[in-house]
């Protein structure tokens, strides 16, 4: 039984082929398979299997993806790493304490690593339940995505060595999918309320809505009760005709 089935690697805007095929052979080496690449520059490619050194099945099964939607649409815990801090704190794990939290249990998670050169965007980090952060000397703060999935992969690893994984009994949480669709719902019921205003828009409103939300970790249940509420007040302030 492969105790990290459960966990996909999303690559984000990769340029360089190579890094795509160095980061499958981390994934080989630590039991991870499931790869998806969002709008990457050049796949497949010659210098992507030459640095997969043997793994070209990981290569070869990985699906590509027009967006970051589609990647998670699935996953109900989503984490994205970040070289930076940002302005608005986000929820933050280190390496060991994210692999921790994903072997606790089989929920299906993806880990996002963003673009060489500029990492993830503020809109792809809101999908996200957790910035996972890998600590670096200050001096010196340029680590290779390749090399950052190499690190995730093997705590992820050594930590279902050292817990039994068991089967996560507890509610199922919502998709990502159903996240996205909940968000959508809030953002026009706000509108409704003009709560939101055409003529100012609240895009840092709904980044902290998300963050508020994404940090409760909402069950399926919950998310069907919170979209009940919405459809009740857009009824009550627009009665169907």
């Amino acid at each position: 039984m492969n105790r990290l089935s459960h966990v996909r690697i999303v690559l984000v805007g990769t340029t360089h082929p190579g890094n795509i095929g160095a980061a499958a052979r981390a994934m080989k080496n630590m039991g991870l398979r499931d790869l998806a690449l969002v709008a990457p520059k050049v796949f497949p490619s010659g210098e992507a299997t030459a640095r997969a050194s043997g793994a070209d099945d990981i290569l070869s099964e990985a699906r590509v993806c027009r967006d970051l939607q589609e990647a998670i649409d699935d996953c109900a815990l989503v984490v994205g790493a970040s070289a930076r801090l940002r302005t608005i704190s986000w929820p933050q794990l280190d390496p060991r304490e994210c692999a921790k939290q994903v072997t606790a249990g089989n929920t299906k998670t993806a880990i996002l690593f963003g673009r060489e050169h500029s990492g993830l965007t503020n809109e792809e980090l809101e999908r996200c339940h957790y910035l996972l952060h890998i600590p670096c000397d200050p001096d010196f703060s340029s680590l290779n995505v390749a090399a950052a999935v190499q690190i995730v992969a093997y705590e992820l690893f050594l930590s279902t060595q050292k817990q039994a994984h068991t089967d996560n009994n507890g509610p199922a949480l919502a998709t990502a999918a159903e996240m996205e669709s909940f968000y959508g719902h809030l953002e026009r019921t706000l509108y409704d309320l003009r709560f939101l205003h055409e003529r100012k828009p609240g895009p840092s409103v709904m980044r902290r809505l998300r963050r508020i939300f994404n940090r409760a970790m909402l069950e399926k249940k919950e998310i069907h009760l919170l979209r009940g509420i919405l459809t009740a007040v857009q009824l009550r302030i627009r009665p169907p005709a």
